[in-house]
């Protein structure tokens, strides 16, 4: 009588399968550029590009919402997180919804400016005609 050889599972397929999964999401995987929480709908703007830092802050403001650094916040809590930044230098980019009221505008704007904070940009879209 032939012994018969005892079969082992071929892990092969398995470890190919793993990796091919491995590198499915790291290619699929979102990497953030920037901080952003809300979907905003920017103005348009023949204005020059600006480059900025890495190290900027942003802040996001539409009609109903408001983030600093990709939280949703208050506006009280906002004027908190503004108030532990100590480099009155630092770039701080806003970003506001075409549709938010001036009034909002004014008080984010208010804000910067009572706390010293006037290194800041606007972000729009480029308009190409």
């Amino acid at each position: 009588m032939k012994r018969r050889e005892t079969l082992g599972a071929d892990l092969t397929p398995i470890i190919d399968v793993v990796f091919i999964l491995l590198i499915f999401f790291i290619v699929t995987s979102v990497f953030k550029k920037e901080q952003l929480a809300l979907m905003l709908d920017l103005p348009s703007s023949n204005a020059q590009e600006m480059e900025i830092e890495n190290k900027q802050i942003y802040i996001e403001l539409s009609e109903n919402k408001l983030a600093i650094k990709g939280n949703e916040v208050t506006f009280k809590s906002l004027e908190d997180e503004l108030k532990k930044i100590k480099d009155n230098k630092k770039p701080i980019v806003v970003r506001i919804d075409k549709n938010v009221k001036y009034e909002r505008v004014v008080k984010v704007l208010d804000l910067l400016q009572k706390l010293n904070l006037n290194n800041l940009a606007l972000v729009t879209n480029t308009n190409k005609n």
